[in-house]
């Protein structure tokens, strides 16, 4: 438990210096008016207490990501553990929070919007049909995981397509009525139960703790088959939400429209994503210490789900109002980023056509095509949903540091703690996509008959960021003195 501690600890200075030290740098003006106090609309601008909007922050992102990932993440060993303490830290807390800072001095633009404003129009073009893609994809992925819960827990008459239609429905209703009505009062009831949950499974490692092996025992891959999956790029693609998503950097700016203040941004969004953070590193832990091990662990997963562990850690450790805890964290978590992806997707295709949102009528024009592709998608295999989510996720986060990036550089400001991970997250998310079952060498498989191996696949990775790395450099030399401030 020594390393546990050490970690756990690790991410809370980490939000108080490094967050800090990041929000320094970006410039935060507490005397500049927020996009809600210039545009307020009562739909999407819509002033909330800091404290709401952190917990309503923290559950947009945390979906299952933090408790499934990170189950199914520490099969990788302990590196899974330090991916999600330096992850979270130099990696996703600054993506979140910048990306949020960026939406809040452009008006509490989309992720699109500040991507084209950054890197171009038709960037933004792109960009604008892959996030809205994968916001319908999200939607559609987070439907079927608390369907089949619900579809357990009720009578045998109200199956599974009876509680996707009425997820379904509620997810219209979210999607646009205004944000203080359901979402805002919902979620931090919500949020509040998963950080109970969270805090109690912490409180009951420590009585557990002779059978946790530290982080610096068995430092190696505990796959079942190592070679098929590589610490690189698997790993950091496998735990997403507990380190860094492009998904958080859509949901951003949802509550960059709400947001009193720009001193409130680092609690709310570097804070969010801390908290995600140790969230992953307690199920990490949890999931390890509960079946006595990595071999343990792998023989659970291999006659469950990471759902049936959760459920049975959280009755083993926490009684039966752990359960109860931990079926309405299943089936609320994945519901409640569902939702916002959704919402999300809306405010992406009306800040992209230019339709205000403050009419319904307006935002059921918007909606419905949303809706009726997000229903399409769902009568899709859930297994193939999942997989390229996975890596369409990481794609945006690449983005997003590179557009992060390269605001800082125009403004004249340090940049090197987001072109790093920039760096990073291209090699990993290339590599992942040739290599991967579900990336480019399945395709060549098939079409080909062979695959592409892991060191060319590797080696396409370091190319595709030496690339991007030349083309950044050679723009920021040209655009010398050229600085804007925003």
């Amino acid at each position: 438990m020594l390393s546990f501690t050490i970690a756990l600890a690790v991410l809370i200075i980490g939000y108080f210096t490094y967050g800090a030290f990041v929000s320094k740098i970006f410039g935060v003006r507490p005397e500049r008016p927020t996009p809600v106090q210039t545009l307020a609309d009562g739909v999407d601008y819509v002033k909330l207490p800091t404290w709401k909007i952190f917990l309503i922050q923290f559950l947009n992102i945390a979906g299952l990501g933090p408790i499934f990932g990170a189950i199914m993440g520490v099969m990788y060993g302990p590196a899974a553990f330090l991916w999600i303490v330096l992850g979270t830290i130099l990696a996703g807390g600054v993506h979140d929070y910048l990306s949020g800072m960026l939406s809040i001095r452009k008006d509490g633009a989309s992720l699109p919007e500040i991507v084209g404003g950054e890197l171009g129009r038709k960037v933004k073009a792109v960009m604008g049909l892959f996030t809205l893609l994968l916001m319908i994809l999200v939607g559609a992925v987070f439907v079927y995981n608390p369907a089949d819960l619900l579809a357990m827990l009720t009578p045998e008459h109200l199956d599974k397509m009876f509680w996707i239609v009425v997820i379904f429905l509620y997810y219209m209703a979210a999607t646009l009525l205004p944000i203080d009505k359901l979402i805002g009062n919902l979620y931090p009831l919500f949020g509040v139960a998963l950080l109970f949950m969270a805090v109690g499974i912490m409180c009951a490692l420590y009585f557990h703790a002779g059978a946790m092996p530290e982080i610096w025992d068995e430092f190696y891959n505990h796959k079942a088959d190592p070679e098929a999956n590589p610490i690189f790029p698997m790993m950091f693609v496998s735990i997403a939400c507990g380190a860094i998503s492009g998904f958080h950097a859509t949901q951003s700016p949802m509550m960059a429209r709400c947001l009193a203040n720009e001193r409130h941004a680092r609690p709310v969004f570097y804070g969010a994503m801390v908290t995600e953070g140790i969230v992953a590193l307690i199920w990490a832990a949890a999931a390890i210490t509960f079946t006595g091990g990595y071999d343990g662990l792998q023989h659970y997963l291999g006659g469950g789900t990471p759902a049936v562990l959760v459920n049975d850690v959280s009755k083993s450790w926490l009684g039966a109002f752990g359960g109860i805890l931990a079926i309405l964290g299943v089936i609320a978590a994945p519901i409640t980023s569902g939702d916002t992806a959704l919402r999300s997707a809306r405010l992406i295709a009306a800040d992209y056509l230019g339709v205000k949102q403050k009419n319904v009528m307006k935002r059921l024009a918007v909606s419905l095509p949303i809706f009726g592709l997000c229903f399409v998608v769902m009568l899709m295999p859930y297994d193939a949903l999942w997989r390229y989510f996975a890596w369409s996720n990481q794609v945006l986060s690449v983005f997003t540091l590179w557009t992060i990036t390269v605001y800082l550089a125009r403004r004249g400001k340090p940049f090197f703690f987001t072109i790093i991970p920039a760096m990073f997250m291209t090699c990993v998310t290339v590599t992942y996509i040739f290599f991967a079952p579900e990336g480019f060498g399945a395709l060549t498989n098939t079409l080909f008959g062979f695959g592409i191996g892991y060191e060319l696949s590797v080696a396409i990775g370091l190319c595709a960021t030496a690339v991007l790395t030349w083309i950044f450099f050679s723009w920021k030399k040209a655009a010398e003195g050229k600085i804007r401030e925003v």
